[in-house]
């Protein structure tokens, strides 16, 4: 049997990146997968890739009646939820001074907010025994450059896990924490990376990790999977580096 059969898993930012690699390999191991996401159009590309059956909700995380929609639709369809991954996020790597207000907010907006009441949400219909899983990031445990409000609104979401994990544990409900380190994903593009700057970046950032690459999408799936699956079912609060060991150095 497969490893999720029966399961239904919600993903938020599930149209690129680590986001969509793990709904694909949720849906492939039997789950039921609903992404969101706020840009329809990738949306609807998303859940046509993933396949399976998905089911895409449009939304922006930084809105509590967006959250309030996604459960009402999970109840109404399906019953419950087994699975939550509170993966969408932003990304804007400036240096203090060179952060405004406006940047400011917004990570803590979807980063942060957007994780906290998606919990609140999904919660009251999560079946015991459930695996909720927040994608935060190396940055909130290793000090990289530029990256002190990012990592502070990804700091506070690992906070946030390892509180639910106590909160929840009556019902069984496990909460873990993934960070990625540097992953060959679109938000390269994003950071203002070109197609001609890639190759060489990529190759710098190897030299900083002892693995000697970026991790792939793929591998941060995989991750996800194990803390999702009966794998990981006496694994619980704790914040899994998917970094190459660049932790380490």
């Amino acid at each position: 049997m497969k490893t999720l059969q029966g399961k239904v898993a919600v993903i938020t930012g599930g149209n690129s990146g680590i986001g969509k690699a793990t709904a694909k390999l949720f849906a492939e191991e039997g789950a039921q997968v609903i992404i969101t996401a706020r840009r329809q159009d990738l949306l609807d590309q998303a859940v046509q890739e993933i396949g399976f059956g998905a089911i895409g909700i449009q939304g922006d995380v930084a809105d509590l009646a967006h959250h309030r929609a996604v459960a009402g639709t999970v109840a109404e369809r399906f019953g419950a939820v087994d699975i939550y991954l509170a993966n969408a996020g932003v990304i804007d790597l400036k240096p203090t001074d060179a952060i405004s207000e406006e940047a400011y907010d917004r990570h803590f907006s979807i980063n942060t907010k957007g994780v906290f009441f998606g919990v609140q949400a999904i919660a009251p219909i999560m079946n015991e025994g459930g695996s909720i899983i927040i994608t935060s990031s190396l940055a909130a445990t290793k000090v990289l450059p530029n990256h002190s409000v990012y990592a502070g609104s990804k700091a506070a979401a690992a906070a946030f896990a390892r509180n639910w994990a106590i909160e929840f544990k009556s019902r069984r409900i496990r909460v873990n924490v993934l960070s990625p380190g540097p992953t060959d994903t679109e938000i390269l593009g994003k950071l203002g990376i070109s197609e001609a700057e890639r190759v060489p970046f990529l190759e710098h950032m190897a030299e900083t990790i002892p693995a000697g690459r970026l991790g792939t999408s793929g591998e941060l799936a995989s991750a996800a999977l194990f803390l999702a699956s009966d794998a990981g079912r006496f694994v619980n609060g704790i914040e899994l580096h998917v970094d190459g060991g660049m932790l380490l150095v």
